[in-house]
C-alpha cells in the first residue's frame, strides 16, 4: 500500500536534544564532562524517566553515590532546558507543508511526562500532529513493538501505509520488521525528499 501517513519522533527530530548543550557549562573541561556523562547521568541512567520514573526518585540513589556531583546531578532536572537547541527548521518546514495537505501524523518519542508538555510548546509543528505518543504515559517504549503499533492505531493507518522518522537506527530498524517504510533522520537536508518521494509533499 502506498504511504499514506507519517509518524515523526521529537528529540533531534523535531526539536534538538543533547545533554552536553548544557553540561559543557557545568564542566568547561572536556575530559571531565564527558568523564561525568559517562559514568553519572548516563543515557542508560536517563531511561528511567522515558519510562516514567521521575527525576526525583531517579537521582535520589545517583546523589548517594557520588555526592560530590549533587549540583550537576540535580540541573539533569532544573536546568532541563538547557539541553535543547531549538527546532529543526527542515522538520518544521515539512510539518507544516503536510499539514496544509491534510497529510495524518503523530508523533512518537521515548520521553518523560514532567518534560513533555514543555517540550511540545517549543515549536507550532507540535500542534500539527494529531496525536503524540509519549513512552512514560503509555508505560511502553521504543523499541517495543507494541509501542509502534499504538502510534499506527493513532494515526488510523496500518504500519504498511505509514513513514516512521526517527535518528535512531535501532528504532527505525525495529519498525521496518514491522512493517513501517522507514527513514533514519541523520541529515535534516535529506527529509523533505525522503517525503516528496512518497508523495507526501
Amino acid at each position: 500500500m502506498p504511504v499514506r501517513g507519517v509518524v515523526f519522533d521529537v528529540g533531534n527530530v523535531i526539536v534538538r536534544w543533547d545533554p552536553r548543550t548544557l553540561y559543557s557549562k557545568i564542566f568547561p573541561d572536556p575530559a571531565e564532562r564527558d568523564w561525568f556523562l559517562a559514568n553519572v547521568c548516563t543515557m542508560a541512567w536517563h531511561t528511567a524517566h522515558d519510562a516514567g520514573v521521575s527525576f526525583a526518585g531517579n537521582r535520589a540513589p545517583l546523589v548517594a553515590a557520588f555526592p560530590e556531583h549533587e549540583a550537576a546531578i540535580v540541573a539533569w532536572e532544573k536546568r532541563w532546558w538547557e539541553m535543547f537547541s531549538g527546532p529543526i527548521p527542515e522538520t518544521e518546514a515539512a510539518i507544516a507543508a503536510m499539514a496544509a495537505r491534510g497529510v495524518p501524523m503523530v508523533g512518537l518519542t521515548n520521553m518523560s511526562t514532567e518534560t513533555s508538555a514543555g517540550t511540545f510548546a517549543m515549536s507550532p509543528a507540535f500542534a500539527r500532529l494529531q496525536d503524540i505518543v509519549v513512552s512514560a504515559a503509555v508505560s511502553l517504549m521504543k523499541p517495543d513493538p507494541r509501542i509502534f503499533a499504538l502510534a499506527a492505531q493513532r494515526a488510523g493507518l496500518a504500519p504498511s501505509q505509514l513513514l516512521f522518522v526517527d535518528d535512531s537506527r535501532r528504532n527505525t530498524d525495529a519498525a521496518a520488521a514491522l512493517g513501517f517504510d522507514v527513514h533514519l533522520f541523520d541529515d535534516p537536508a535529506t527529509l523533505q525528499p525522503a517525503l516528496a518521494a512518497r508523495g507526501l509533499l
